[in-house]
């Protein structure tokens, strides 16, 4: 895991300076890191719709495709991972 991710990950980060950091994550395309944010139950909603969002903006289509058929992830995310595909 880079230490961006973990900031993201990190509860006593700001909300800031996490979504800075998933910006951090899209610039560099680390789309596998993008698709485990999506995946986490403990992140909050905001930071995981980010991460498909970013997703999206990375044109990773496998990705989004592949979050939208995962049924371990809340349903409205697998709507939006689908929609994005």
């Amino acid at each position: 895991m880079s230490t961006t991710f973990q900031t993201v990950v990190k509860k006593d980060v700001s909300s800031t300076r996490r979504f800075e950091a998933i910006e951090t994550l899209v610039r560099t395309n680390e789309t596998a890191n993008l698709a485990l944010l999506v995946r986490m139950d403990g992140l909050g909603g905001e930071f995981r719709r980010r991460a498909l969002d970013g997703l999206a903006d990375c044109h990773a289509t496998a990705a989004l495709e592949e979050l939208a058929d995962d049924k371990t992830i809340d349903p409205s995310l697998r709507r939006t991972a689908e929609r994005l595909a």
